[in-house]
């Protein structure tokens, strides 16, 4: 079984028309989603695996919407109630590129877990979100090395620059070191930032994790998986018709590669399915399989 630790919070989703024009009304549609990396992976890859889903949410309206609405996809959701249900503001220009405004309330709230919620995980992952922020990182860095001495595997995604700037690089990459997790995803950016590709090729940090296969995206352009001892390979994007919010692509992506690589452990097919799933994201708002006309 897949489990994922981290947020579950609300998206506010809103499709701007056109520039933002300060100190008036600029045109926009509204959706409101379920959202949180963890949840996301979870959710997708519910259709493929058995997935558990770790975390906190506030004993409010809203936790229960969200806990529900995943559980509605066929995920194990094993979450501690307390505090208030956070919310992210999600603004996408016209070209599908994303402004995250994140108020994450009670995800950041999570104590450490109990046993039963590990019990039966032969993977887990963890969004670098849930490092940023006490409680949850305690709690985070607990499960995946609980995990790893019960022999399973484990992943980390580096989540945003941003984040990463705001917990520290050299913060992240010790911590990295520490976990040694099976896995790093990471986008282009956040993996030249971290010193892990750079120019398509293993950057000056990369030796540091010598025992994790770093996995690098690329948007459109074709995914890097960095297999230690190995000849780095690529695996083409295929072409996607309709690119309207990139939100919730990289979680989708996760989901299909981690799906694909319990499945066999064939890390070039896993990386296709991560394709495949992420391209089914793209012309619907937030981390959703849904259509563009439904209205929040």
């Amino acid at each position: 079984m897949l489990g994922v630790l981290g947020d579950l919070v609300e998206d506010i989703v809103v499709w701007v028309d056109g520039p933002l024009r300060h100190g008036t009304d600029s045109s926009a549609r509204v959706f409101r989603r379920r959202g949180g990396s963890a949840a996301n992976v979870a959710g997708f890859a519910a259709a493929r695996c058995p997935a558990r889903f770790i975390g906190c949410v506030g004993d409010d309206p809203v936790g229960d919407g969200v806990v529900a609405e995943l559980t509605g996809h066929g995920v194990d959701v094993r979450v501690e109630r307390r505090g208030r249900t956070g919310s992210i503001v999600v603004l996408i220009d016209p070209d599908g590129e994303r402004t995250m405004l994140p108020d994450r309330g009670a995800a950041t709230l999570l104590e450490p877990v109990p046993d039963a919620w590990l019990a039966g995980l032969t993977h887990l992952h963890v969004p670098a979100y849930s490092f940023d922020g006490e409680p949850v990182r305690r709690a985070a860095v607990d499960a995946l090395a609980r995990v790893r001495r019960a022999g399973g595997t484990t992943s980390v995604d580096a989540s945003s620059t941003g984040m990463l700037e705001q917990f520290g690089r050299a913060r992240f990459l010790d911590l990295a070191e520490e976990l040694a997790p099976t896995f790093v995803f990471a986008n282009r950016s956040e993996s030249g930032y971290l010193g892990l590709l750079v120019d398509g090729r293993p950057g000056p940090e990369r030796a540091r994790l010598a025992a994790t296969t770093v996995v690098t995206k690329a948007g459109a352009e074709a995914t890097t998986v960095d297999v230690p001892g190995e000849p780095l390979f690529t695996v083409p994007v295929p072409p996607v018709r309709e690119v309207r919010d990139l939100t919730g692509a990289g979680d989708a992506f996760a989901a299909g590669f981690l799906a694909g690589f319990l499945a066999d452990g064939d890390l070039r097919r896993a990386a296709g399915l991560g394709h495949g799933c992420a391209a089914r994201v793209l012309a619907s708002p937030g981390a959703s399989f849904g259509e563009p006309g439904e209205t929040g």
